[in-house]
């Protein structure tokens, strides 16, 4: 006989079948969640829910359908990809495999680590005995990275990021991650976390000498910068960056969790660049937009000196390399590997951003800038105020101009990602297998919202009083640490 469930607990069914209405969604995420994020998005009407009508479009409670190109580049095939969802109904129905195996063999976690490491030999031959350490989640790859990277130099104790990178908000994550917002009140964060220009191979070379290369344990690099507002380095950066610590023994860290398998149109961005990193991370595209999935690769010899013998439970993850996960992530990889989507990615990717160059031409008033590789798009917003301002008004003038443009967008029908470390910068990272027809459609809505909002001033004038009112009192009620920022 089954118990009657508490009162006031919720059914699986019952979400299952939409029974619980979106008013109530929003009122109990809020209630027992992130109720000052998901209140923010509610007074701008983007709180959702939203439910899914194809893979790449998304329609909310009105029946309102919005093309999708948010994400953050962690849904590489757009929303439940039916390649993966029938696969992982098979899976469901046949796989025999342990589920959590922490302590034994595993077929899927064996066949994904096999797959990533051929993959990355065919681009960097001297991984071919690399090997892979899953988890759940970007910025717990970049968090073994680290650890990975102490063992290997262990009386060095400096890391070296860049600025305006992002790494994620964990605590080594985030010490890495040069942006006073999240930084502010975790503060004593890891020791020795020093921040270098991005792009400029003098000042790292200069601040290595200064501290002395055997001092240094690690440095780490975005080949792109996605949360910084798509940054893509000059050309020979990467490549410099690699000889460097390659001279003088240095760990090298490319974080590809947002440019990796495919994103920008190669494989693995690094590479591309000219960067053979002695340590990869991934995560995103990896779990197929329908579980977590982060990697990280490194070297035969780095890995055996931190999991080693007796050593090999220095480091372990209750999830990671768990069957469900892994079969998702092979699956991913082998759909992105017989589509070739990121040739896909590269040739889409120089059409959507010729049309932005096209809108940013005909409206400059609205954007001052676009930038792009592959299906990683980036419009930087003038800001909605001419004048001259000061610090922390200055920066939320950036922000404000990037959320109402956000709004905007949504408002006629595009669903984008804010930049965290780019205040006036909007993102598109849409599905890289969306079919043309969509994609067209995606860039004829971003030029109807740039028709309609010429220059960036529109974007306030085009808000609604009572909302404008009901935002500025939210954000004077919410004081925190503006970044310093160029956009």
């Amino acid at each position: 006989m089954t118990a009657p469930l508490p009162p006031g607990f919720i059914r699986a069914q019952d979400v299952l079948d939409e029974r619980l209405g979106p008013a109530e969604v929003r009122t109990l995420d809020m209630r027992y969640g992130n109720e000052e994020l998901l209140f923010g998005l509610d007074l701008l009407g983007l709180a959702g829910p939203f439910y899914r009508v194809t893979p790449w479009e998304l329609e909310d409670e009105h029946g309102v359908r919005r093309i999708n190109a948010s994400g953050y580049a962690a849904v590489p095939f757009g929303d439940m990809p039916p390649v993966v969802t029938r696969f992982l109904q098979e899976y469901l129905e046949k796989n025999r495999a342990m589920s959590l195996p922490q302590q034994s063999s595993s077929p899927w976690r064996a066949a994904l680590q096999t797959n990533l490491v051929r993959l990355l030999a065919r681009e960097l031959p001297t991984h071919a005995d690399s090997q892979v350490f899953f988890c759940s989640s970007g910025t717990e790859a970049i968090e073994g990275a680290l650890k990975f990277a102490k063992a290997w130099r262990p009386r060095a104790k400096f890391y070296i990021s860049f600025s305006s990178g992002y790494h994620g908000k964990t605590l080594g994550s985030l010490s890495l991650t040069p942006n006073p917002e999240y930084q502010d009140i975790f503060r004593p964060l890891v020791p020795g976390a020093l921040t270098s220009p991005y792009g400029d191979l003098d000042a790292l070379t200069r601040l290595i000498r200064r501290l002395g290369p055997d001092n240094v344990v690690a440095v780490v690099v975005e080949p792109i910068q996605g949360e910084g507002g798509v940054n893509i380095p000059p050309p020979g950066f990467l490549r410099g960056v690699g000889e460097l610590c390659r001279r003088h023994g240095i760990v090298c860290i490319a974080d590809e969790i947002q440019t990796g398998l495919g994103r920008t149109g190669h494989w693995f961005e690094s590479a591309a660049q000219g960067l053979d990193a002695d340590i990869i991370t991934l995560a995103k595209p990896l779990g197929g937009g329908m579980t977590a999935v982060g990697a990280t690769i490194v070297r035969h010899a780095i890995y055996k000196k931190m999991l080693g013998g007796l050593s090999s439970k220095r480091h372990s993850n209750t999830f990671g390399g768990n069957s469900l996960a892994m079969a998702v992530g092979l699956k991913s990889l082998e759909y992105l590997i017989e589509c070739d989507l990121p040739a896909r990615s590269a040739r889409l990717g120089t059409v959507g951003l010729e049309r932005l160059r096209a809108i940013q031409r005909q409206y400059p008033r609205l954007l001052e800038n676009v930038r792009g590789q592959g299906l990683l798009l980036a419009m930087q917003f003038k800001p909605m105020v001419g004048v001259p301002l000061p610090g922390v008004l200055k920066e939320l003038v950036f922000e404000a101009t990037a959320i109402l443009a956000l709004r905007e967008l949504h408002v006629m029908g595009v669903m984008a990602n804010l930049s965290l470390s780019s205040k006036r910068t909007v993102r598109l990272t849409p599905a890289l297998d969306m079919p043309e027809e969509v994609f067209g459609r995606l860039f004829d809505r971003v030029d109807a919202f740039a028709e309609r909002n010429p220059a960036s001033r529109y974007l306030l004038m085009n808000t609604p009083p009572g909302m404008t009112a009901r935002l500025a009192k939210f954000a004077a009620s919410k004081p925190k640490k503006r970044t310093e920022s160029d956009g």
